[in-house]
This record gives C-alpha cells, sequence and structure tokens, in this order.
C-alpha cells in the first residue's frame, strides 16, 4: 500500500516532528517507534507514556434499539455494566464463531455507544451491526463510522494519572474500565480507562480539531511519546491477544482462553450456535504462555514440540524487558499442563521453555 493510499492520524504531523520511524499498520501510516522500543517499553512499565492510537475504529450506536443491536451482534452482556462503563466483547463469524475482531464498547450515555473495532475491522464491525439491523430490527439506531473525526490518545503508566491530572484532572480520576464525558479546549470528547499495555491509565477520545494541541500539552506535562513497538511488547509481556496473531479466522474465544468474553445465559447472539458447539465437545488447542530459559526470540509459526512430537505453534513472540528472556504465546494442545518443559525451534535449534498461564509480568 503506498503512502498516498494509507489513512493518516490527526496527529501525523507532530510524529515526524519528532522523527518517529512511521510504519503501516492495518492501512495506517503511524509511528513504530521514536527512540527506541526497548526505551519506550520501559517508560511505560516505569513511568508514563502517550500513544497515538487513532488508527483503532470508532462507530457510533444510538437510538432505542442500541442496546438490543449490540446484544445480537456482540458476546459479552451489556446488561453486566451500564451506562457509564467499558466493556471487552467479541464479534464472531456466524458460520465458525471465528474472532472476526475483539472491540472495547464504551457505554457513553443510555442509548448512545462508541464501539471501538481493530484498525482494519472498522468495516466488517459496520457490515455485521448492519446485517443485524436487517435481520433483527433495532428500533431506529443508527450506525455512524466516527473514526475520521477524532485521535485517539491512551495515556498509559504507573505515573499515568499523575501527569495527566496537571491538565484534566476529571479525565485523569475517570476509574478503571469507566467512560466519562470530557471537554478539549472547548471541544466534547470522552475518556475511558483502558488500554491495551498492562499498566493503569485512560484513552482520550479528541476531536482531530483538538488533538495536536492536546498531544503537545501531553508531552509537556512529561508524557514520553511511545510508537506501537512499545504496545505490542507491552501487551505480550500483559498476555493480551492481538488479532491477527491470537485472534482471528479459525480462532475461537474459547480456544484463546478467553471463554469470560462470551455470555451464553444472555440469550441467542450470533456465533452462538458453533460457539456452543465447541464448547461441548471440548477444544482442540488453547492459547498459552511460554518462558524461555534465555534471551532467545521465539516468533510466529515457530513450531513447539514435546520430545519429537509437534505440540503446537507460537503464535507472537518477543524479548521482555522486564523479564530479561525470550516469552512467547503458543496454541498447544490442551492436555499440556503449566510448568510443562517443551521445546521451540527456533532457527534449526531447539530452545526449553516452561508453559505457563499469562500474563507474564504481573501490574
Amino acid at each position: 500500500m503506498s503512502h498516498e493510499t494509507l489513512r493518516h492520524s490527526p496527529l501525523d504531523a507532530e510524529h515526524r516532528a519528532l522523527g518517529a520511524r512511521m510504519v503501516e499498520f492495518g492501512g495506517w501510516d503511524m509511528p513504530i517507534q521514536y527512540e527506541s522500543v526497548l526505551a519506550e517499553h520501559r517508560a511505560c512499565r516505569d513511568d508514563a507514556v502517550v500513544f497515538d492510537v487513532s488508527h483503532l475504529g470508532s462507530v457510533r450506536v444510538t437510538g432505542p434499539g442500541a442496546v438490543e443491536l449490540l446484544q445480537w451482534t456482540l458476546t459479552n452482556d451489556l446488561t453486566r455494566i451500564g451506562p457509564g462503563r467499558a466493556q471487552y466483547t467479541h464479534l464472531l463469524d456466524p458460520a465458525d464463531a471465528h474472532v472476526v475482531d475483539d472491540i472495547i464498547v464504551w457505554w457513553v450515555d443510555d442509548d448512545d455507544f462508541l464501539v471501538m473495532p481493530n484498525a482494519s475491522n472498522t468495516d466488517p464491525l459496520v457490515g455485521a451491526l448492519r446485517d443485524s439491523v436487517a435481520e433483527h430490527g433495532a428500533g431506529g439506531c443508527t450506525i455512524d463510522d466516527v473514526t475520521s473525526t477524532r485521535a485517539v490518545l491512551a495515556v498509559q503508566g504507573p505515573e499515568a494519572r499523575a501527569r495527566l491530572a496537571a491538565l484534566a484532572p476529571g479525565a485523569a480520576a475517570v476509574e478503571r474500565f469507566h467512560v466519562a464525558p470530557a471537554e478539549y479546549d472547548g471541544a466534547a470528547g470522552w475518556v475511558a480507562g483502558t488500554g491495551y499495555t498492562g499498566e493503569d491509565g485512560v484513552e482520550l477520545h479528541v476531536p482531530a480539531a483538538a488533538a495536536p494541541a492536546w498531544w503537545e500539552k501531553l508531552v509537556g506535562a512529561g508524557l514520553r511519546p511511545a510508537g506501537l513497538g512499545a504496545r505490542d511488547t507491552l501487551r505480550l509481556e500483559a498476555g493480551l491477544p492481538l488479532h491477527g496473531h491470537e485472534l482471528g479466522p479459525g480462532i475461537t474465544p474459547l480456544q484463546a482462553g478467553l471463554g469470560w468474553v462470551v455470555r451464553f445465559d444472555k440469550g441467542d447472539f450470533r456465533g452462538k450456535g458453533p460457539l456452543a458447539a465447541e464448547r461441548d465437545r471440548g477444544v482442540e488447542r488453547l492459547l498459552r504462555g511460554l518462558v524461555l530459559d534465555g534471551r532467545q526470540i521465539p516468533r510466529a509459526e515457530h513450531v513447539v514440540l514435546d520430545g519429537d512430537t509437534p505440540i503446537g505453534e507460537v503464535t507472537s513472540g518477543n524479548f521482555s524487558p522486564v523479564l530479561e528472556r525470550g516469552i512467547a504465546l503458543a496454541f498447544l494442545r490442551p492436555d499440556i499442563a503449566d510448568g510443562a518443559t517443551v521445546d521451540i525451534e527456533i532457527r534449526d535449534r531447539r530452545v526449553p521453555a516452561s508453559v505457563t498461564k499469562p500474563p507474564f509480568v504481573h501490574r
């Protein structure tokens, strides 16, 4: 995809002015790093950083049928929360229950939601929602892709709230998985106690016109700019799945160890039939963590062995700056126990690893 056809964040000029290395990600031109992935990773674990995550989608679902529509389309149960809260959930394929996308829903008001898909999955989400309206009705519900109207800034790290409080004390006080309205230089937006790093923090939904000024304010308040490279190593240490690796075609929530995202008791929902069938017969593979004995770096598609028998495959792997050794997520046979020693084939060598339950780094 050429630079001209990629989508660009409202903060594109700010990233380039800081010397960010830009890469294509999900159809967007986004910063992978500014100084170094390792330095930005450690800054998030030890202090506070700000990520531009405007490549995520924002789909506004409003109207008296919004709750009913989302209850049918997504796996989690909104009746377990309420307005002013956020919820992690999945969109399933109706044929085989694979995870089309993992999503955060911000319930901003009674019949008003921001549904936040991954970068490349905004169109599939909008299509699924519109299919659900056509098939099940939604009482005048409207579905609007508002991604181009805003930036999303993730303020993350143990000092994130303290640094943000100097600029926006109300936003800094929003609790984990809560949502609140926010004002950015007179423009209306939102803030949620969400993130993808394993650290505390919030995500700011900022109108596009106000985003450059707010980026400058956040950096000026001592928040270090961090790119998507550090975001990936942070999420891996936290054991969080990445679409296209631990989630996607052929992968169900049950295989990914995310059965808690599915509420079979809430009534019917998209993909429930095939997922319930898999639940009843048992999964054939299960997502697990692997901690290597040394600093070798496992990568996706590396084979995992028990003796000479292949038992699975790595989905994501990297060096853990906190543990100072290689770590990986991998789909393994479900009978492999925590604590078991296995081997990973890395460049024609076998590297020992211990099977564990993520997260790798507890915060």
